[in-house]
């Protein structure tokens, strides 16, 4: 299995809050979330995991963006489809764009060394 280090795909979704997430108290959208999505995300999505960025402090059309790293493409299509059965989709977000990539695709496809920078 591919570990997260190297995942297959990464998806960057951007999404902004609707009206009806935003009228829940911080306590019930942690109980919404935790009891209506990571359930089905865990029980039909396997190889993927999540991190959180809030940006609605600086955009007005994306509140919050989701980056998704998936062992493969089906990892990330079960994923989504998951999404999509859950009140996370079009009911608590409104999914505004997804941005789906491979990391260093080019250096694999032309073999050559990433050209990214790391930390000293």
């Amino acid at each position: 299995m591919t570990t997260f280090e190297e995942a297959g795909v990464t998806a960057f979704m951007l999404v902004k809050t609707t009206p009806k997430w935003l009228t829940m108290t911080v306590s019930e959208r942690v109980d919404a979330f935790t009891a209506e999505v990571l359930p089905v995300i865990k029980e039909r999505a396997e190889g993927v995991r999540s991190r959180f960025y809030d940006t609605e402090f600086y955009s007005t059309r994306v509140t919050d963006v989701w980056v998704w790293e998936a062992r493969d493409h089906e990892a990330y299509q079960l994923l989504v489809e998951a999404l999509r059965e859950t009140p996370f989709w079009d009911t608590w977000f409104e999914v505004v764009d997804l941005l789906v990539g491979v990391e260093n695709g080019y250096a694999r496809n032309y073999g050559v060394d990433p050209l990214a920078t790391v930390e000293v």
